[in-house]
């Protein structure tokens, strides 16, 4: 057809037809005219081959510096990045101006392809049912999840099996610690019913970090132990090198964005205890688990069967109780009960807890508290614990070194604000214990914290006479006792009977 180039395959075809049929004919099949035909014929060379390479239509910018300033320094600086190498030759040489850039990054790029160095080669992976299962643990605090209000500082213990893709995810308050990892993994084997041969992990460096030689081996074999339990191999990747791991670095990913998105169809990031938190966090791996769930129980077939029982996943120190009515354990202060003062307590520490006991008896429960990141002490303060004492001693308060965790709720720390402000520090003091004492003796400290928050409305201190009263048992609520008392000859009749039978007796 007229203005158009005869193609690579018009041209073939045309050739193929010559042999069984006249120029005409086999120029029309192939959709040339009959002179193309001819001319083709003449030079059976094909198109493709008769165009000449374009030459340079403008003068090389890096003629006289790329072999001389640009190709040592590639080769002296083996991964320097191609800007950094435009900014020194602009620095050097100005001349050819700026606009060079693209054209040396393209150069440096094909130099790279010819004369680059080897490049680490990733190896994939043929996995097979029930032989490996992964962990690692994810920051979470860039999804911005908070608890009643509060930023919930977390991670992600994950665990995957390579095979089928099961993942299951649990929620670490803390960091990176055998501890986390032994609960993680025992609810991930147990919720899956099995175990897998071989067990990778990283090198848990956040978890090693600050050890001296001899807690880390005992790190390593507390985990090595574990391990032995349900009959894994420990495995772990080399320092620094993700991709060994890449079974669960990339599904890390994936579940953040799976999380990010529940959190957006939710429409908040806010709940309203942790409890709930994790059942969200439950239900979408449950989701995911569901679009594999055939490979899942086709790789259950494969797995090792679990043990009886589950083995310990919290560690495990003895403390004596000070005077100051608790123990500090990994710079955090917990109060218990003041009739423990020195006492020694065996104490489980979990990640989220912490179990106390006096003996061989479970005593009490307490929620693991966390130093802050600058190095300061944290606090774990019940003012249930230390109220007794603090009724005597109300200036103690002033100076006390928990006294913001030692409110229970917002609105008793800021009438204590408020008093400062309108009373002395002694009359502030005493109020403030008052209302934790009635809080503790009335047991209504959520309903206190209520009528609190309205004075504090009202700009008004709060009267302790009318809270009194308003908190105290009502008359009509007592229960009428009647007191029916025996008759005393009664005694008697019951002592003649019991004489009688002794006499039939003998």
């Amino acid at each position: 057809m007229p203005g158009r180039h005869v193609t690579d395959q018009q041209m073939r075809l045309f050739m193929t037809l010559r042999q069984t049929h006249t120029v005409p004919v086999a120029a029309a099949r192939a959709g040339i005219s009959q002179s193309t035909g001819y001319r083709l014929q003449a030079d059976p060379t094909l198109p493709s081959q008769k165009k000449k390479s374009r030459g340079r239509r403008r003068p090389d910018p890096l003629a006289d510096i790329f072999d001389t300033v640009v190709v040592p320094m590639l080769q002296t600086s083996p991964g320097i990045r191609p800007v950094a190498v435009y900014e020194e030759v602009m620095r050097r040489h100005p001349e050819p101006g700026t606009g060079i850039r693209r054209t040396l990054e393209r150069r440096i790029r094909a130099w790279n392809a010819e004369h680059g160095p080897e490049q680490e080669v990733m190896f994939r992976q043929v996995h097979e049912p029930g032989k490996m299962g992964l962990s690692d643990f994810t920051a979470m605090g860039k999804l911005g999840v908070t608890i009643t209000g509060e930023p919930l500082d977390h991670r992600l213990y994950h665990f995957r099996l390579a095979y089928s893709g099961f993942q299951h995810a649990h929620v670490v308050l803390g960091g990176e610690s055998y501890v986390a990892l032994a609960e993680g993994l025992q609810n991930a084997l147990w919720t899956l019913g099995g175990a897998p041969h071989d067990h990778r992990t990283d090198s848990l460096s956040a978890a090693f970090k600050n050890l001296d030689q001899a807690a880390k081996d005992d790190l390593t074999d507390r985990f090595d132990a574990l391990c032995q339990h349900y009959g894994m191999t420990p495995t772990r990747n080399n320092k620094g090198v993700a991709h060994e791991n890449g079974s669960i670095e990339s599904p890390n990913g994936h579940l953040k964005r799976a999380i990010e998105d529940a959190l957006i169809m939710r429409g908040s990031r806010d709940f309203e205890d942790l409890v709930t938190y994790r059942r969200f966090i439950d239900e979408i791996a449950g989701r995911i688990n569901a679009r594999n769930a055939r490979r899942i129980d086709a790789e259950r077939m494969s797995l090792k069967p679990l043990p009886a029982r589950r083995t310990t996943d919290y560690e495990e120190v003895t403390l004596r109780v000070t005077s100051s009515g608790g123990f500090t354990l990994r710079k955090v202060f917990y109060t218990v009960p003041s009739r423990l003062i020195g006492h020694r307590l065996r104490i489980r520490l979990y990640d989220d807890r912490l179990e106390l006991f006096p003996g061989g008896t479970p005593l009490m429960t307490l929620q693991r508290g966390r130093a802050f990141r600058d190095g300061s002490h944290g606090h774990v303060v019940n003012y249930h614990h230390v109220i007794h004492s603090l009724r005597k001693k109300p200036m103690a308060l002033m100076g006390l070194v928990y006294r913001d965790r030692l409110f229970p709720r917002r609105a008793f720390r800021d009438m204590f604000t408020f008093l400062l402000e309108q009373t002395s520090e002694k009359a502030a003091c005493r109020m403030a214990v008052d209302l934790l004492a009635l809080a503790h003796d009335r047991g209504c400290e959520a309903e206190l914290a209520a009528q609190l928050e309205e004075d504090l409305r009202q700009k008004r201190p709060p009267d302790m006479a009318a809270l009194h009263a308003l908190f105290s048992p009502s008359e009509d609520a007592l229960p009428d006792v009647e007191v029916q008392l025996a008759d005393l000859s009664s005694y008697n009749r019951l002592l003649c009977n019991a004489v009688s039978a002794q006499e039939v007796t003998a």
